[in-house]
C-alpha cells in the first residue's frame, strides 16, 4: 500500500505545537478522507491516546493512535487508503469524490481548494491566535509573567522570521533583564520560544551573563535563571541522549566558559548522594515538622531560593535564612541579616539525633516532674519555718505594755 499525506496545514501546524509540548502521539478519524484540525487530538501518552481512541468509537466514526517524533515522521507514517473498502469507494453516498469516469472526482476536488483558499486567511488568522495564546501560556510558565503579551503580538502579525523581546525585574537591590528569542519554523507559520539572554546585575556593580535553551517549550525559568546567575543551586529534570529523563542540581561554573561563551554548567546527579531533606534536617528547623510546610520549604531550596526559616532551640524561635548546597552535600544558614552563620556558630542550631532527642526529651520531662513536686511541697515549708522564726511573745510579770 502507498502512503499519502491527506493533512491540512492546520493540523501540520497543531502537530508542531504538540511536539513542542511534549504531546508524540495523534489520534486522528481514519474514517475521514481528508483530515482536518477538527479531526485531530494529541497526547502525551500512549495510555491517554489509546483510552480516546476506544471511548469515541462510534457506528461512524473510527480512530487510530499514530506515535509520531517529527513532522516528517508523520507525513511518512500516515495511511489512509486501507481504511476504506471496495463499497466504500463505489457508494457515492460514502464518497462524494468517487465517479466512474473521474469527472465527479476532479470537479470535488478543484471545489475543495477553492474553498480552502478562500477560509485560508480566516484559518491563518485562527492559527496566529492559537500560536499568540500558546505563547503567552509559555511565557507565564517560564516566568516571564503577562507584561509581554502586546509585544509578542505585534511581532507576531508583522511576521519577521525572528525577533526579539526584552523582559526587566529588581529582585532585593539586584536587577535581572533578559533578551528573549523567538523564531518562525521553517516549514509552518508558527512562532517559537527557543532561548533568552539572561544578565543579572549585582549590588557591587558586576554583571553575569548566561544563556538558557528551551526544549519543547521547557527549560530554565526566570527565576531559577536568576538563583543560578547569583551563585546557586537549582534542581532540574533533564533528558540525556537517548531522550530518558533524569534528575540532577545545576550550577554555574563562573571560572570556565564553554566555546559559546557560556559559564559552564556543573551537575550532581542523584547517585552523587546529596539528599537536601536530610540536609535540613540536620538542623532544629520547625518547618520540617508541619508535612505542607516542609513539602513548600524543599521545592522553593530546589528552585535555587533563599527560603527563610524558623529555628527552635531551648523553646526559643530563631528566623534564619538557608539555601542549599549541593556541591558539598549540605546547606547553608545565614542570620537574620543575611550573614552567612560560621561553622562554630552553626553547632548551636544543630538538631539531636533521635536517640539523643529522646534521651534529652525524657531528662526535661523529669525536670519539669521535679520543679512541680518542689512547688507543691515548698509552701508547706515555708509556713513551718515562718513559725519558728517568729519572736516569741514576751509576758510581762509587772505593769505596763506587752511587747508583741
Amino acid at each position: 500500500m502507498q502512503n499519502e499525506h491527506p493533512l491540512s496545514d492546520e493540523v501540520l501546524s497543531l502537530a508542531e505545537l504538540a511536539l513542542r509540548a511534549g504531546k508524540q502521539y495523534m489520534v486522528y478519524n481514519n474514517s475521514i478522507y481528508y483530515l482536518d484540525q477538527t479531526d485531530v487530538y494529541f497526547f502525551e501518552t500512549r495510555i491517554e491516546a489509546n483510552s480516546f481512541a476506544a471511548d469515541n468509537i462510534s457506528d461512524h466514526d473510527r480512530f487510530h493512535v499514530l506515535p509520531f517524533k517529527s513532522i516528517a515522521d508523520l507525513l511518512a507514517k500516515i495511511p489512509y487508503g486501507e481504511q476504506f473498502n471496495q463499497s466504500s469507494i463505489n457508494d457515492p453516498d460514502q464518497n462524494g469524490l468517487y465517479n466512474r469516469d473521474g469527472n465527479a472526482f476532479t470537479d470535488a476536488l478543484i471545489e475543495h481548494f477553492e474553498s480552502t483558499q478562500i477560509s485560508k486567511h480566516q484559518n491563518l488568522n485562527n492559527m496566529n491566535q492559537e500560536n499568540l495564546q500558546y505563547l503567552s501560556d509559555n511565557l507565564k510558565y517560564m516566568g516571564f509573567g503577562d507584561a509581554l503579551k502586546a509585544d509578542l503580538e505585534k511581532n507576531l502579525q508583522e511576521g519577521k522570521p525572528e525577533f526579539k523581546l526584552e523582559f526587566f525585574n529588581e529582585i532585593g537591590n539586584k536587577g535581572f533583564e533578559a533578551s528573549l528569542n523567538f523564531r518562525k519554523s521553517d516549514s509552518t507559520d508558527m512562532y517559537f520560544f527557543n532561548n533568552y539572554q539572561a544578565t543579572l546585575h549585582r549590588s557591587n556593580g558586576d554583571e553575569v551573563n548566561q544563556t538558557f535553551y528551551l526544549t519543547k517549550g521547557k527549560g530554565v525559568t526566570a527565576k531559577e535563571a536568576f538563583n543560578l546567575l547569583d551563585g546557586r543551586a537549582v534542581h532540574k529534570e533533564l533528558l540525556n541522549k537517548e531522550g530518558q529523563p533524569y534528575k540532577a542540581w545545576l550550577q554555574l561554573d563562573f571560572e570556565n566558559k564553554d566555546k559559546n561563551n557560556n559559564f559552564e554548567v556543573k551537575q550532581y546527579h542523584e547517585n552523587y548522594g546529596y539528599n537536601l531533606k536530610d540536609a535540613v534536617a540536620k538542623y532544629a528547623v520547625s518547618e520540617l515538622n508541619d508535612p505542607d510546610k516542609s513539602k513548600s520549604l524543599l521545592q522553593s531550596l530546589e528552585k535555587g531560593n533563599v527560603q527563610a526559616i524558623t529555628i527552635e532551640k531551648d523553646g526559643n524561635s530563631q528566623r534564619m535564612f538557608i539555601e542549599a548546597d549541593p556541591q558539598f552535600k549540605k546547606v547553608t544558614l545565614y542570620d537574620g541579616n543575611m550573614k552567612m552563620m560560621t561553622k562554630e556558630t552553626l553547632e548551636q542550631y544543630k538538631s539531636l539525633p533521635a536517640g539523643k532527642a529522646a534521651e534529652k526529651a525524657v531528662a526535661d520531662d523529669d525536670k519539669k516532674k521535679e520543679l512541680k513536686t518542689e512547688q507543691t511541697v515548698k509552701p508547706e515549708k515555708e509556713k513551718k519555718t515562718e513559725k519558728t522564726l517568729l519572736p516569741k511573745k514576751r509576758e510581762s510579770k509587772g505593769k505596763g505594755l506587752g511587747v508583741a
